[in-house]
């Protein structure tokens, strides 16, 4: 696995399947939407194959309509959902790990919170959202971020090492700063290489 200080990963001119994963708010989306730009492949989240109007699907059809997305020649997907690994992750040509410290996590999923909140952002989620839902409840967002990184890094640290000896290109993008730094070191590398 790569850190982001270490090496820019899925330089080797392969890059056309990318997955992505990490914590709400740490900007899977907009990493996401500027990937597909950049490498002219599809964009795929999770969430919209999940969460259909009738209610989210069971897990052995969210499994193959994920797959069906990651069979084609190019994709680029983005979801927290280490339970799709085998048919996301090990098919990529790099996985991306978005694993931020968790204080700036909290502080980014309050601030979309509250912009959500006020009305200056338009998406289902956002419709979804309530001052409950965001801050107080049991499961709010905040409370599931902690929970979810305290239960999950482990895990996450055990399948991204698997995934990396299936031979995936990973790279480890720690803060805003490594993500910015990656995405000129990509920039660069395809320019010089194509």
């Amino acid at each position: 696995m790569k850190d982001a200080r270490s090496g820019s990963g899925g330089d080797r001119g392969q890059m056309r399947r990318v997955a992505l994963f990490g914590a709400p708010a740490t900007g899977k989306s907009t990493l996401a939407r500027w990937l597909s730009a950049e490498l002219g492949e599809p964009h795929t989240d999770l969430d919209d194959i999940l969460f259909t109007p009738q209610g989210p699907l069971p897990l052995g059809e969210f499994r193959r309509q994920a797959a069906a997305v990651t069979v084609t020649g190019g994709w680029i997907v983005e979801g927290n959902f280490s339970k799709l690994a085998d048919v996301v992750w090990h098919r990529a040509d790099l996985l991306v790990w978005l694993d931020f410290p968790l204080p700036l996590i909290l502080y980014r999923i309050t601030r979309r919170s509250l912009r959500q909140l006020a009305g200056c952002e338009d998406s289902p989620q956002a419709r979804r959202l309530t001052w409950n839902s965001a801050f107080f409840a049991r499961r709010s967002l905040l409370r599931t971020a902690i929970r979810k990184r305290r239960a999950n890094r482990p895990r996450y640290v055990r399948q991204v090492a698997e995934t990396a000896a299936l031979g995936v290109d990973v790279v480890r993008l720690r803060n805003p700063r490594d993500v910015r730094n990656w995405m000129r070191r990509t920039v660069k590398a395809r320019t010089v290489g194509g």
